[in-house]
């Protein structure tokens, strides 16, 4: 039998009142969004709702059931992961032709950003039938809201990157784009590669990033500094390498007037210094050229220089 929570039940009874009148039209799809951590964070509409479908899709059967279980709400649920996306989205789409509710969840946040659910969306749509979003948490947006970044006039908005490749010319030239990318850009990264990606944003040098690191929860971090600093922020605190991470690498700012140490040569062999410590030599200076736009061979002669005798 299933224990309801105390708090759970009160919390559904608010939903009813404030959702239950609500059309949620039959064979259709329902993207919820649900908490990146903080279990107060599930609308009172996803609550309603969860209640009325017929099943409930979801990226891991045992974390989507435990957050069903904290609110007191018993629905099938039916594994839809990135492994299996194809198959199962064939399976969603007939449930749905016969006029059943479905809804989808995956582990945190909001479906289909960088997660799966896009797949799936893109079967029920082909199928002539509605997907129908439930707004809600979102490392993305949580993240953008505190960071305080201004886009330029001449690049407003941002970029969603999301988790880079993981190696490789994939990530080399990811990281490429990133460094002449005028826009804000997002990213996610994983806990276990975070110091990688650490290593490769310092060249970046002075350009500003947020660091969200496990967003709405109890030992929830938010951080802006230079990315030349985020390996030593990294390494300030041995706690900082677990958890969730969302990054938001902030638009360039305008060039300041050139100075006696300044220009693009002496910014090159900024970006090499930065580099030649991490890298092999040929790789660092391949990737410096790239990143400046500086002659390959003048880095390859400024790196050797560099070199301990």
């Amino acid at each position: 039998m299933l224990t309801i929570n105390p708090l759970g039940a009160l919390a559904l009874q608010a939903a009813q009142a404030v959702a239950g009148a609500q059309h949620y039209p039959a064979g259709a799809l329902y993207l919820v969004a649900t908490p990146i951590g903080n279990l107060a964070d599930i609308t009172l509409r996803a609550l309603h709702l969860l209640q009325q479908v017929d099943a409930v899709a979801c990226e891991d059967t045992r974390h989507s059931g435990a957050l069903l279980r904290a609110y007191g709400i018993e629905r099938p649920l039916l594994a839809l992961h990135q492994h299996n996306e194809r198959e199962a989205a064939a399976a969603v789409v007939a449930r749905l032709q016969a006029g059943e509710r479905i809804a989808y969840v995956s582990d945190a946040g909001t479906p289909g950003i960088s997660d799966p659910g896009a797949r799936l969306c893109q079967a029920v749509a082909s199928a002539g039938l509605r997907c129908v979003p439930l707004p809600g948490a979102s490392s993305l947006t949580a993240l953008l809201s505190v960071a305080g970044w201004v886009g330029p006039e001449a690049a407003p908005g941002f970029a969603f990157v999301g988790f880079l490749p993981a190696k490789g010319a994939a990530r080399e030239q990811a990281l490429r784009r990133l460094a002449q990318q005028p826009q804000a850009c997002v990213l996610l990264e994983a806990p276990h590669r975070l110091p990688a990606l650490a290593r490769e944003l310092a060249a970046l040098g002075p350009r500003r990033l947020t660091v969200g690191r496990e967003l709405t929860k109890q030992f929830e971090e938010v951080a802006t500094l230079p990315c030349a600093e985020l390996p030593a922020w990294l390494d300030a605190k041995a706690q900082r390498l677990r958890g969730e991470f969302a990054l938001l690498l902030h638009p360039p700012e305008a060039a300041a007037p050139a100075g006696p140490d300044s220009g693009p040569e002496a910014e090159a062999l900024r970006v090499l210094d930065l580099l030649l410590p991490e890298l092999p030599l040929k790789t660092a200076v391949r990737l410096c050229a790239e990143i400046s736009g500086a002659p390959r061979n003048a880095l390859y002669a400024a790196a050797l220089q560099r070199q301990p005798r």
